[in-house]
């Protein structure tokens, strides 16, 4: 079936509860990298034009020799067993989706067993916490694995592909779980030495875009580690299966001695390895993409247009593409119709609710606001030209992983208060060396200070 398949997305996502701001409190900052990389995941599953997520964790009730689905209308857990009940998630349930993964399965001989009524277990909440926060606005089917073996939660997993394929239903799979819980002596399951090398398997095998070597890993080493991510994995690879993996690691942390992994396996969006060292606005190639080349720029010219000639801030339109619905930092770019820069603001970490109000925001802040120009006046509107930069999530990085046609760069001090960002692929910035002089003296940063560098790709779309 190969790219025919509805399955237009699958990941990995970590589900420690201390990662939920309400939960975590002061020790989020120790799982930063992970939180930044479930709202790439979250982006990434919003482009892939998926309808429909399917999680599978470990943590919803087991029955040996069924598979479980969390069924009521409207999917909702809360924190409270971690002492944040404000905490809350709430989704609507794909029913009709969920009734032909229960159908499909009963042809192979698999249970579902519905649970209705049912608060959803922490390894769904914290994975949907995210998704939800950082945009994710479609259906959710949530499911639960058995004490099967391994090969039949891989064939579970095929029967959730030909599901999605029977419905037409545009699917992402996420698969809930932790890596080893055995890193550290301070950590919960205790310490083993071996453990990391479970964990340094599963990141070698997406590392070398082989996920199925994944399937292979020695029994006992898992036992070692303590996981409890392996069998969600299974029913992830079962769902892939016929197609083209295209992974990622988002990121990789363990602080407190279980290793947390946000990952891609497959996405039909994903450009290939050549076409990821250009920025998207010089490989739109069609459908989504296109319009969104338009929709982005048009949307800052609008919301520019409106507040110069007549002092008002634009809503969003009421319909707008799932990109736009999404939580996502951004900057503006205003240039003359000679290319001479005429205002540039953004934001390195997203503010607002979505990425419509984020544009609209930072493209009257770039006309009115940068402090290098004067304001942008009524007679020189038909003369300027938009650009809108997507920041992905930022990466640590040192000098020598530095491109400035390919990353832009953040650079902070030591005491992480003044911190400056430039974009990647700038005009006359053809060095790591320029792009972080640059970035330090827009930060106020003397020179010959200690710098502390992450970098991050952009997706820009321009006006033609």
């Amino acid at each position: 079936m190969g790219n025919g398949s509805a399955i237009v997305f699958s990941g990995i996502a970590p589900h420690p509860p201390i990662m939920v701001p309400e939960v975590g409190g002061r020790a989020v900052v120790e799982v930063r990298e992970s939180i930044a990389a479930m709202a790439e995941l979250t982006r990434r599953i919003v482009r892939s034009g998926a309808e429909t997520v399917v999680l599978i964790s470990p943590h919803a009730p087991l029955d040996a020799r069924a598979f479980v689905a969390y069924h009521t209308p409207k999917l909702y857990g809360d924190f409270a067993n971690f002492r944040a009940p404000s905490a809350r998630i709430e989704f609507l349930l794909d029913e009709d989706l969920l009734n032909a993964i229960t159908r499909t399965a009963a042809t192979s001989d698999y249970e579902v067993m519905k649970l209705d009524d049912y608060m959803l277990d922490h390894g769904t909440a914290v994975p949907l916490y995210f998704l939800e926060r950082n945009g994710w606005r479609g259906r959710v089917v949530a499911l639960g694995y058995s004490f099967l073996s391994n090969e039949d939660h891989l064939r579970f997993g095929a029967c959730i592909r030909r599901a999605a394929d029977t419905l037409g239903r545009s699917v992402a799979v996420v698969a809930s779980g932790d890596l080893s819980h055995r890193l550290k002596p301070e950590a919960p399951a205790g310490y083993d030495p071996a453990a990391h090398v479970f964990d340094e398997e599963v990141i070698d095998a997406l590392a070398d875009n082989a996920p199925n070597r994944i399937i292979d890993i020695d029994h006992d080493l898992r036992r070692t580690a303590g996981e409890c991510g392996y069998r969600s994995m299974l029913v992830a690879l079962g769902a892939i299966e016929e197609l083209p993996p295209a992974c990622e690691v988002l990121n990789y942390e363990a602080p407190f001695g279980v290793g947390y992994l946000v990952a891609q396996l497959t996405n039909t969006k994903a450009a290939t390895r050549d076409e990821q060292t250009h920025h998207a606005a010089n490989a739109v190639a069609a459908g989504e993409d296109t319009e969104l080349a338009a929709e982005l720029p048009a949307l800052a010219r609008r919301a520019v247009e409106a507040f110069v000639l007549a002092g008002k801030q634009i809503t969003p339109p009421a319909k707008v593409s799932a990109l736009l619905s999404a939580r996502a930092s951004c900057f503006v770019s205003i240039k003359t119709d000679t290319g001479d820069l005429r205002g540039c603001i953004g934001t390195i970490e997203p503010v607002k609710q979505n990425l419509a109000d984020e544009l609209i925001t930072n493209a009257i802040n770039a006309a009115t606001r940068d402090p290098r120009f004067d304001p942008v006046s009524a007679g020189e509107l038909a003369e300027l030209r938009y650009s809108v930069d997507i920041l992905a999530a930022p990466e640590p990085t040192t000098f020598g992983e530095l491109d400035p046609k390919i990353y832009g760069v953040i650079v902070e001090d030591e005491t992480g208060k003044l911190r400056g960002l430039l974009l990647p692929d700038i005009t006359g910035v053809e060095t790591a060396t320029q792009q972080v002089e640059i970035a330090a003296r827009k930060a106020g940063i003397a020179p010959g200070k200690p710098l502390k560098l992450s970098r991050f790709r952009v997706d820009r779309f321009s006006e033609r």
